[in-house]
């Protein structure tokens, strides 16, 4: 889906920018271009963002094993 009328960014773009490494709404602001212009997506690109930097970082710690 567009979240990003004016660059023309979709959600797909934002999750792929942070499987890419960006780990901040300025890193992924930065590598899509999104919330740049008018910035009416901004609140539903952060939220994009975050659940997917959440995603990234709960398959990363897959298979980590924790004292108790």
């Amino acid at each position: 889906m567009y979240v990003c009328l004016c660059k023309g960014v979709t959600d797909h773009q934002i999750r792929d920018s942070v499987k890419a490494g960006a780990r901040s709404w300025r890193e992924v602001q930065s590598a899509t271009g999104c919330g740049t212009q008018c910035g009416k997506c901004a609140c539903a690109a952060k939220t994009i963002t975050c659940d997917a930097v959440m995603t990234e970082l709960k398959a990363s710690a897959k298979g980590l094993a924790y004292a108790v």
